[in-house]
């Protein structure tokens, strides 16, 4: 049987000066530990869920203002030329013989770069001397040579003939002129008829062109007529000079001295003609390109080759109009080559004051200039014609306070901003720039060297949130 504990009896009242009895003090009760454990769980419960609950920093990209060198260029894309290009033509036509010469052969002032055969110009500077001794020794006759009487009548029955032919001619065109007209009226009817769908537009078209044909013949006439009618002044002149020859020796001589002094000077071309057969170049350089290979017949002022020195070469930079405005004389020219090497330097000789149309790869016109620089130094890789990819420098600063332009933004429509990290939050800040190029901006007011700004800046991002180095 279980045992029951004792009754404990109440501890008795003390008794105090006045005789009341006051109760003896009890022991203030102690919490459990298990107690103290729960509310420590709960406490690291709540702490828990408000750091899970909390929004996570932004992560973002990053970067410091400095100081530094800031270039604002114009880039555009160019070709370097040679500087005296020299086109060497053909004095004279005739058959050319195939060139020998290739592209980049040296050639020297006064070399022979090509040939035309001269046989022709011989054989008419031969015509030509024996016409010189005809009308020599004509002239040396004329004081006892008189035309014959056969000799006008043979002219008059010339001119008679001629007279003849040029009759014909115009009756020619007479019917000519008749067959336009009824061709025209043809014509005429069948555009009613066709009009009126009572014929096909074959048949129009017939019309059409037999009228087209029938004006071709009138002036084909016409000019036969003309023709015959200069024929019949030539056939008088000949008499009448027949006739003076008759009265007049003297006439006769000096009609002889004019054909001997025309007779010289067509010699003479001839002459100087022939001597032009072999083509020669002008100065020393090598050959930029042949123009006519393969022996052809060619005709006076033909481009046979190029000639120039590769070693001066200039730089042509076609650039928008508007970008045409910031650039001067004198400016820098920075030539990327690759190859981890330096980038070859040019200067602007001239912007050339007139523009031109060119359309872009999007099929958009655009008002565009030429830019011509010179080589600082000589540039042993480049040749001509070459592609470059220039960057014309317009302003450039030293020691500049400059930002990425990535961090920039508009903000109140026409001032710019940025969001600076303090303190691990993002924080809204106006700034004033200046010069900027394509990557950087000079900055003049709102930041300092050292602080650290938001590339790329998006929407989400607010003023006084949370962010983090990517």
């Amino acid at each position: 049987m279980k045992q029951l504990p004792e009754r404990v009896s109440p501890p008795e009242p003390i008794q105090i000066g006045n005789g009341r009895s006051q109760p003896t003090p009890r022991s203030r009760p102690k919490w459990p530990l298990k107690w103290l454990l729960y509310l420590g769980l709960g406490v690291g419960a709540i702490g828990l869920s408000v750091l899970l609950l909390r929004p996570a920093p932004l992560r973002v990209d990053t970067g410091t203002i400095q100081r530094g060198t800031l270039q604002v260029t114009v880039d555009a894309e160019g070709k370097t030329r040679v500087r005296d290009r020299f086109v060497i033509a053909a004095g004279t036509a005739g058959h050319l013989d195939r060139i020998t010469l290739n592209e980049g052969d040296p050639v020297k002032p006064g070399m022979v770069v090509a040939r035309i055969d001269p046989l022709p110009l011989n054989a008419s500077i031969q015509q030509a001397l024996g016409r010189l001794s005809e009308w020599k020794a004509q002239r040396a006759g004329v004081a006892t040579q008189r035309p014959k009487a056969e000799t006008l009548q043979q002219a008059e029955t010339q001119i008679q003939a001629a007279q003849a032919r040029q009759q014909q001619a115009e009756a020619r065109v007479a019917e000519a002129r008749a067959a336009l007209q009824q061709a025209q009226r043809d014509r005429q009817r069948a555009q009613d008829l066709f009009s009126a769908g009572a014929i096909s537009r074959q048949a129009r078209e017939s019309a059409e062109l037999n009228e087209t044909t029938k004006a071709r013949d009138l002036d084909a006439a016409i000019l036969a007529a003309n023709a015959e009618a200069s024929a019949v002044d030539v056939a008088r002149a000949q008499l009448a000079v027949l006739q003076k020859q008759q009265t007049d020796p003297d006439y006769l001589l000096r009609v002889y001295e004019a054909r001997i002094a025309s007779t010289e000077a067509e010699l003479a071309q001839l002459r100087d003609e022939a001597n032009r057969t072999d083509v020669r170049s002008p100065v020393a350089g090598r050959v930029l390109r042949v123009l006519q290979k393969s022996a052809q017949f060619v005709s006076n002022g033909t481009p046979l080759l190029e000639i120039g020195d590769a070693s001066q070469l200039e730089l042509v930079i076609d650039v928008l109009s508007n970008d045409a405005l910031k650039i001067r004389p004198g400016d820098r020219i920075l030539i990327d080559v690759g190859r981890d090497t330096p980038p070859v330097q040019a200067k602007v000789r001239r912007v050339e004051p007139s523009a031109f149309t060119k359309v872009s790869a999007l099929g958009v016109e655009e008002q565009r200039v030429n830019v011509i620089g010179d080589f600082v130094n000589p540039t042993p890789e480049f040749g001509d014609a070459y592609r470059v990819a220039a960057r014309i420098i317009v302003w450039e600063g030293k020691n500049v306070l400059k930002a990425p332009l990535s961090a920039l933004f508009r903000c109140q429509q026409t001032a710019w901003c940025t969001f600076v990290v303090i303190n691990g939050r993002a924080q809204q800040r106006p700034v004033q720039i200046g010069q900027r190029s394509d990557f950087e901006a000079e900055i003049r007011q709102g930041l300092q060297p050292g602080d650290t700004v938001i590339l790329h800046p998006t929407e989400q991002i607010k003023n006084g949130d949370r962010v983090t180095s990517r």
